[in-house]
């Protein structure tokens, strides 16, 4: 009996050692988790730092051109280096038309080929369509750019465009649209390309999107009746809408910003378009062209104030998109 009341002694005594081992690895724990903070939270506040240094750079570089021609510097249509008389007008509407039109064509292109490759597509087709639209994304757009000079632009004034003006162009308030030379580049022309190139993006990421909604709420739909495309519109869409908003922007932001590309068929002419087969520019197709050759003070000012304008468009947009979200996300919780 008294060896059984002895016999926890050696446990009594490996206790403290234990409970120390403890405490140190909860320490070295601690460690590792406030070294592990402190450098995510470092990668975090970089990339805000470098943005606020862009912002900041941006701002200073267009001081100069901005004291100089003030608010009328983005309804200014006159670009003339020569005399060093800027306005952003041209740019601007040139940037705003040809996104426009890309976005126009390349969302419904691209939730379609989403939709097939998630929802219709044959299981032996879904990767070598899907790693296709993938290898479209990677193409350079300098790429693109030359294609749509010397194959597209060709094509497109002999066949295209004569077929629209000859149709939409007869076409009351609309008809202006489609007037002018058919010489293949152009606004319209610009947004097209950039239609091409855009898709890929949305669509991988839609695809992504829709990949990830459970089964069983489209088996369940299914199973009350609901038709495909009952169940795409009610379930898929619902579930994913803020990634597809997200691929949406991811696409409308490389379309703002596409440099190559556009400057390859846009025309780069400094005049407002009158017509969607006119000549114009873009924000970045004009500093793609002038950005190396100005030489005086105010000129690479206003260079530096269209990047600026560039910016504050895209952060609109994407301030714009968040908005609508947020919208739709009440009105889901007042329902």
């Amino acid at each position: 009996m008294s060896a059984e009341i002895t016999s926890p002694a050696p446990l009594r005594i490996a206790e403290p050692a234990i409970m120390r081992s403890m405490q140190s690895v909860v320490r070295k724990q601690r460690i590792q988790d406030w070294f592990f903070h402190k450098i995510t939270m470092v990668f975090a506040l970089t990339v805000l730092f470098v943005l606020v240094g862009i912002i900041i750079s941006l701002i200073n570089g267009a001081l100069p051109a901005l004291k100089e021609f003030g608010p009328a510097f983005i309804t200014t249509v006159e670009w003339d280096p020569v005399n060093d008389q800027f306005g952003a007008a041209i740019a601007i509407v040139g940037t705003l038309a040809s996104a426009g039109i890309a976005l126009l064509i390349a969302f419904p292109v691209s939730f379609g080929i989403a939709l097939f490759l998630t929802e219709v597509c044959p299981v032996w087709l879904r990767r070598p369509l899907g790693t296709a639209v993938e290898l479209l994304a990677g193409v350079p757009s300098i790429i693109y750019g030359m294609w749509g000079l010397f194959v597209f632009a060709p094509m497109f004034s002999e066949y295209v465009q004569p077929a629209l003006k000859a149709t939409f162009g007869a076409l009351p308030f609309i008809g202006a649209l489609f007037k002018g030379p058919t010489m293949g580049i152009g606004i319209l022309t610009a947004g097209l390309i950039l239609a091409v190139m855009i898709i890929p993006f949305i669509a991988s990421v839609m695809r992504d999107v829709f990949e990830i909604v459970p089964a069983v709420l489209k088996e369940s739909a299914y199973g009350l009746g609901c038709t495909r495309w009952e169940v795409v519109r009610k379930v898929v869409l619902p579930y994913t809408k803020t990634g597809v908003v997200g691929g949406v922007m991811l696409g409308l932001g490389r379309a703002l910003g596409e440099t190559m590309a556009v400057t390859f068929v846009i025309g780069n002419a400094a005049k407002l378009p009158t017509s969607l087969f006119s000549p114009g520019s873009s924000i970045a197709s004009t500093l793609a062209n002038e950005f190396a050759e100005a030489s005086s003070k105010l000129h690479v000012s206003s260079l530096f104030a269209l990047g600026l304008i560039l910016f504050i468009i895209t952060f609109i947009v994407l301030s714009g998109a968040k908005l609508m979200l947020m919208g739709l996300s009440r009105k889901e919780g007042v329902k």
